[in-house]
């Protein structure tokens, strides 16, 4: 290092040498607080999620597995059990007693009022319902949450096994699915294959036997009926449920009555007193957990009732 004899000299110089060190300090501060504050970009993980539409046309996006799940009605709480998604239930309504493992699963309330706190508190990924007009109440406010709505709404049996394929897809279980549909198609051509030279007979299908509540063209239990091997005498009336005047259910004057059978209906309507069906001993009962819940066992009321009508017929 070269400098010049005397004190300014050397005080120059060592001022210089304090000053490049001033400088290399700052500088190295500013490069460690830089790095400080540097973040590095946070990956966007895509999470993949499926698409389904309902049976309203409404389109929902499901993650690709689905563990968390709320029926609201039991015919879907059976579907659900039968192709092998009964652990992802979490939530039920109080009339799902199909299978015995529902005994042990959150109660939600009853079908038509569910509670929203209830569900939302469960944080289930799908709920499923079975008519489209329980979506008004509750709809927005599980959206707002995140949490999808899936409408099934079958009016026949090829509606049914489509809610169960779907059904089976979203959980996950397509196979026990294919393999319930496959069996369910296998019972149905065999009633189909044992009742095919038989007369078929006009059905009168009472739900409720005070109101004379029936069945109607767009209730699938009138596809269950042909089916079976009989007409349903009101498979013309418009709507899916209607409730006939007594003038109206008289001129039914059917071959054959089939209740559906649950407490306070039991026996005919007394209109029908005088009707083929009645004084010919052709009134059959079938349980209305069968009868009435658009799932699997709905073969089961169509093997019954295809006995029962192969029966009336020797009558």
């Amino acid at each position: 290092m070269f400098f010049r004899r005397g004190k300014r000299g050397i005080l120059f110089l060592m001022t210089n040498n304090l000053n490049k060190m001033r400088v290399l300090i700052v500088t190295t501060l500013l490069a460690i607080a830089l790095v400080g504050c540097y973040r590095a970009p946070v990956p966007v993980v895509e999470v993949k999620t499926r698409s389904f539409t309902d049976a309203v046309g409404r389109k929902i996006q499901v993650p690709q597995k689905v563990d968390r799940v709320v029926s609201l009605a039991p015919n879907l709480t059976e579907i659900i059990f039968a192709v092998g998604g009964g652990d992802t239930l979490v939530g039920v309504t109080t009339f799902c007693n199909f299978p015995q493992q529902t005994k042990s699963i959150r109660k939600v309330s009853d079908t038509q009022t569910p509670n929203i706190e209830n569900i939302v508190a469960l944080q289930p990924q799908v709920v499923f319902v079975s008519t489209a007009s329980q979506l008004e109440a509750f709809t927005k406010v599980l959206t707002e949450q995140k949490i999808n709505v899936f409408v099934t709404a079958p009016n026949s049996l090829d509606d049914i096994y489509k809610s169960i394929d779907t059904i089976g897809k979203i959980l996950g279980t397509s196979d026990r699915a294919e393999d319930l549909m496959r069996e369910m198609k296998s019972r149905v051509a065999k009633v189909r294959d044992s009742t095919s030279g038989m007369q078929r007979p006009k059905v009168f299908v009472q739900i409720d036997k005070n109101s004379l509540h029936t069945i109607g063209k767009d209730s699938f239990i009138t596809d269950i009926i042909a089916r079976a091997g009989g007409i349903s005498t009101t498979a013309d009336l418009s709507t899916a449920y209607p409730t006939l005047s007594r003038e109206t259910a008289l001129a039914m004057n059917p071959d054959v009555i089939v209740i559906s059978e649950s407490e306070g209906n039991r026996e005919p309507n007394e209109v029908f007193r005088n009707s083929p069906a009645v004084k010919n001993g052709r009134v059959y009962r079938v349980n209305a957990d069968l009868l009435s819940r658009p799932g699997p066992r709905v073969v089961e009321a169509i093997e019954l009732i295809a006995t029962d009508l192969q029966i009336s017929n020797r009558k």
